[in-house]
């Protein structure tokens, strides 16, 4: 699976951004989706996560009220809707699939990874 994340940029706080991964490959529509962000000099941060059908999701508590994950398999394409945005919001985000098609909040699980969208938020 080959993955590519769009649609960061720079808002200013309270703004909203919509995020974009387009998937391609065999197993592109069977796999789960998850976002992540890194800051240089932290660790990878879970965001969220969609299996397979799009039925099913888990967010982070930080962001479970302000970020909202979906998917149309029909563009092979993942969102992560983002509102609300804080300064400590920026970084890099990444999708990122499990081609066993279930959502889950480790990345370890997560086979393939996309490179990344830069997220800045202004205050």
């Amino acid at each position: 699976v080959q993955l590519q994340a769009s649609g960061g940029g720079l808002v200013q706080a309270g703004g909203s951004l919509r995020l974009s991964c387009v998937a391609s490959g065999r197993d592109a529509r069977t796999s789960a989706m998850g976002w992540f962000r890194q800051d240089p000099g932290k660790e990878r941060e879970f965001l969220a996560a969609i299996n397979w059908s799009g039925a099913k999701t888990m967010y982070a508590d930080s962001v479970k009220d302000r970020f909202a994950i979906s998917r149309d398999n029909a563009k092979d394409t993942v969102y992560l809707q983002m509102d609300n945005l804080k300064p400590d919001d920026s970084a890099l985000y990444s999708c990122a699939a499990n081609k066993w098609g279930y959502e889950t909040e480790s990345s370890q699980k997560y086979d393939f990874w996309g490179q990344g969208t830069q997220v800045t938020v202004s205050s």
